[in-house]
Parts: structure tokens; sequence; C-alpha cells
């Protein structure tokens, strides 16, 4: 991964860094082969820059971590997933705006 900023999880440290974090947790499920996915990342790489310390930020290799990708039913990717308190809060599938993610996380951040 391009920047320290984005963490990687995995279905082994899937359940103590995101659904156990005390901060709102943003989640992009990927592969490497989808090109959608990689034009996401310069995005969600800014995401995590602007909420260091505020948010967790990551990705989650649906090919090597399918046990998660399974449970939350990805279905398409990219898709985007906002949890806080271990509870799914927003979702977004296919490309979005730095807006719109930041939006979400700022409504949580702030709670």
């Amino acid at each position: 991964m391009a920047s320290n900023l984005v963490q990687e999880f995995t279905d082994d440290n899937f359940k103590s860094e995101v659904l156990g974090s005390k901060q709102p947790v943003l989640v992009d499920f990927w592969a490497e082969w989808c090109m959608p996915c990689r034009m996401l990342t310069p995005t969600i790489e800014e995401v995590a820059s602007d909420f260091n310390g505020k948010a967790k930020v990551g990705k989650i290799d649906t090919d090597k971590s399918r046990n998660v990708a399974v449970e939350y039913k990805i279905t398409a990717i990219p898709t985007v997933i906002i949890f806080k308190d271990g509870q799914v809060k927003k979702k977004f599938v296919g490309l979005t705006s730095k807006g719109e993610l930041a939006g979400a996380l700022n409504e949580l951040v702030t709670k």
C-alpha cells in the first residue's frame, strides 16, 4: 500500500482492528485486478490523511480475505463500508467521491 496512513485489514485482524475500534473505521473492499478499485486508491489515501487521528482508514483485499467479504455480502468492488462501534453505519458501492466519504465520516467523528 502506498500510504502508511492506510492500514491493511485481513480476516485475521478485522475483528480487533475494525469491529473493536474506538474510532470510526472506513474499510475499502478491493482487489488487485479491479481497475475502479485502483482508481479509488488516491481518494482513500486523501481521506486517511484528512482524518488521521480521528478515524481509522484501511483496505481489505477480497481475494485474500474472503471470509469478511462474504460476511458483509460484498458482491461488487470497490465497496466502502464505514463502521462505528462495530456496526455498519454507511455503505458505498462503486467509485465514490472524497466529499461523500468525508461527509459520512464527519457525521460519526463529531458524535
